[in-house]
């Protein structure tokens, strides 16, 4: 659209050409936007003071029917009209001139009526986005493996540094450098050091990547940098780095592009500024810089350009809905079935008679990927998120990495369901919570009170419906309140909802392990990333025949929805708080489970939109900047409330008000709407009446 909306200004007329005084110049500079007519510059190439200089030399003014540059064409090609120009350029700029006054007033109004036009671009730029422009993405884009404990703080600095440093080599400056100099902006600097940013980025200028990096070396491999002050950039080049001078945080200064702003910048030997550029971490592990935002697909993740289908890196949809003509050929960098809002998807499914997982299915292999790929690449995905349920329910840790000094309860929650809920088919040998294998069981809590052999339900260890084992309790509960009252008090007595109590259990292991640095999947953002995982763990442990098939359904499904929310609003809690992250995963988990009980499309999307409704103005608050409290707890409820979504959905028989799209923009105007405080800043909420215990020196 940016080519559109030069052709719209750009008018040229050279008849018209004349040279302005300096002030109406001074003027249209401050009116307009100069737009640079922009060299080839390779993806994500750094700004070089040479290039720099020749962005600027090819920067023309461009205004209705005129351009306002100096036209060596014209004066070639007339000679005898060079002396007449040079007189009138002459007399335009003496400022006595009352031909002067009349121009600049006719600029201002000039400048006035562009004012004007310039909305009217901006909103059918809008339009037009609307109809040529898809929300199809890799699913695999969207849900990608790497560290916590945030997707937009850990991992997109991560990727960044990376990108900086491969962009270094392949200009040949990575040996000529000798200080870099990193600055965090907005969100980054308010929070990055809970979310470990400075850890990101720096492994990240070492070359290692969120997907592959080994987790156990992280924390020592970031203190050996700072004790020894040095830095080995892309695992090559060895310069000294002084973490107090050469990081600043710019946490009141916002960039324009997004809250999640960095800029890196390299100098030689003698001080002298080798390449600079700066990159936007928009949530769920994307990285984007201004390059990247207007010529490529804002989704582009920063993997090599060169080893990646080509039509994941564009999303251009040249179909008008609203043509009677003929469809034009197909475009090969569309996938076979592009949408971009909930009802063309809802209308690609009916029209072909394909579930929305048979949609991304197919969208897939326009990627360049075979059933075979696609079938591994969702089964890694699960992997690591089944694996990430089993380290978190089986931590030998106490507690959590912070201030907050934060107990674990994932392994305390899983044994009492283990013992308490299974009590005749679970020996005291309790097996793997994951398929495959027989690690060592888990031990039941010491204190625990069903150590006296007896389950919940009255059953002993061995499964016998007869007489109780010894006395019915070790120890007597206390009952709190008074008994001389009209209103005697409850006895305290255990409670096993298996479906709530499962699924907070498999969404806290996950989430334990995301704060405390491990490897986690990104579904849709690391500070969500329990939900999905609870919920699909819930299917496969307790209600399908078929675990691979719904884990292809699950994920497709939640893909799609996810798509959706990444290109009608944000994933990204620095854009639109926490209904960006644990309400945009609620909503997907909502669309695959329902997906998976056989819901019709249009269920699937209602799901989608009851998960999201009842998000809607969630706040990102986290105390102390750590992704523990109350994000934790909050992807509990957020897998709760996406079963609870997709049973209303299914039994209201597609009687709804509110659209999933509708949905979908009441969550952008939200986001638009809220206060930065609320928006991973730990300015206000939580983040402000808590009190953390502040660490004391040890004199």
């Amino acid at each position: 659209m940016r080519l559109a909306s030069r052709s719209l200004l750009n008018l040229n007329s050279t008849k018209n050409t004349r040279l302005l005084s300096s002030s109406s110049t001074r003027c249209l500079h401050s009116i307009l936007q100069v737009t640079p007519t922009r060299p080839n510059i390779p993806h994500n190439s750094l700004l070089t003071p040479q290039t720099h200089i020749r962005r600027i030399s090819s920067t023309r003014i461009l205004l209705s029917n005129s351009t306002f540059t100096s036209d060596k064409t014209n004066d070639e090609t007339n000679p005898d009209e060079h002396g007449k120009n040079d007189k009138e350029e002459k007399d335009l700029t003496d400022p006595e001139d009352p031909t002067v006054e009349k121009l600049d007033s006719e600029v201002l109004l000039a400048g006035s009526n562009l004012g004007k036009a310039k909305d009217e671009i901006e909103e059918e730029t809008k339009r037009y986005q609307d109809q040529h422009e898809h929300a199809v993405i890799s699913a695999f884009d969207l849900f990608s493996i790497g560290v916590g404990p945030s997707s937009s703080h850990t991992v997109g600095p991560m990727r960044a540094g990376k990108i900086f440093i491969n962009d270094l080599q392949e200009l040949g400056l990575l040996d000529k450098v000798k200080t870099v100099k990193i600055t965090l902006y907005g969100s980054l600097a308010a929070t990055g050091k809970g979310h470990h940013t400075p850890q990101a980025i720096l492994l990240g200028l070492e070359g290692s990547d969120p997907e592959t990096i080994d987790t156990g070396t992280i924390p020592s491999r970031y203190q050996g940098i700072l004790d020894t002050k040095q830095l080995t950039l892309g695992g090559k080049h060895t310069i000294h780095y002084d973490m107090d001078r050469d990081m600043l945080w710019r946490w009141d200064q916002v960039l324009k592009t997004h809250p999640n702003g960095m800029r890196f910048s390299v100098f030689g030997e003698e001080g002298d500024l080798l390449a600079t550029n700066e990159y936007f971490s928009v949530g769920g592990g994307f990285v984007v810089n201004d390059k990247t935002k207007v010529d490529e697909n804002l989704f582009y993740k920063g993997v090599n350009k060169n080893l990646v289908h080509g039509a994941r890196l564009h999303q251009s949809q040249h179909v008008d809905p609203h043509s009677t003509s003929p469809p034009p050929p197909a475009d090969p960098a569309s996938p076979p079935y592009p949408f971009s809002s909930g009802d063309s998807l809802l209308a690609l499914t009916k029209k072909h008679n394909m579930t929305i997982a048979q949609i991304v299915y197919d969208n897939e292999r326009h990627f360049g990927l075979d059933d075979d790929e696609i079938h591994q690449k969702l089964m890694r995905i699960w992997a690591v998120m089944d694996d990430c349920i089993r380290q978190g329910v089986s931590s030998a840790e106490e507690k959590l990495p912070g201030r907050l000094g934060l107990r674990r309860r994932a392994p305390m929650l899983y044994r009492r369901l283990m013992r308490g809920f299974y009590p005749g088919l679970v020996s005291p040998n309790l097996p793997s919570i994951g398929p495959g294998g027989q690690p060592e069981a888990i031990e039941g809590p010491k204190n625990d009170d069903s150590d006296n052999g007896v389950g919940n339900n009255g059953f002993d260890s061995q499964g016998s419906s007869g007489r109780r084992r010894g006395p019915p309790a070790t120890r007597a509960r206390r009952v709190i309140g008074s008994f001389d009252h009209p209103v005697l008090p409850m006895p305290p007595r255990k409670t096993m909802i298996p479906a709530m109590d499962f699924l907070s259990c498999y969404a806290i292991a996950v989430n334990e392990v995301n704060a405390s640095g491990g490897r986690i999947v990104t579904s849709p953002t690391n500070g969500a990333a329990g939900v999905i995982p609870a919920v699909l763990k819930y299917i496969i442990e307790f209600i399908t025949d078929d675990p691979e098939k719904a884990i292809e359904t699950f994920l497709l499904t939640a893909a799609a929805v996810g798509m959706l929310f990444k290109r009608g609003s944000t994933i990204s809690a620095a854009e639109g708080g926490c209904q960006a992250e644990v309400g945009v995963a609620c909503s997907m988990a909502s669309a695959g489970f329902a997906a998976c009980m056989g819901a019709s499309p249009e269920t699937v999307l209602q799901a989608a939109e009851i998960g999201i409704e009842h998000n809607l103005g969630l706040t990102c608050d986290p105390i102390d900047g750590l992704v523990q409290v109350p994000c934790i707890e909050r992807n509990s409820l957020g897998a709760v409330k996406a079963v609870t979504a997709a049973q209303l959905s299914m039994a209201s028989q597609n009687v709804y008000s509110v659209s999933l799209d509708e949905a979908i923009e009441a969550m952008r105007l939200t986001a638009a709407d809220m206060s930065v405080k609320y928006k991973e800043t730990s300015l206000s909420g939580l983040a402000r009446t808590v009190k953390i215990p502040l660490t004391m020196p040890n004199w």
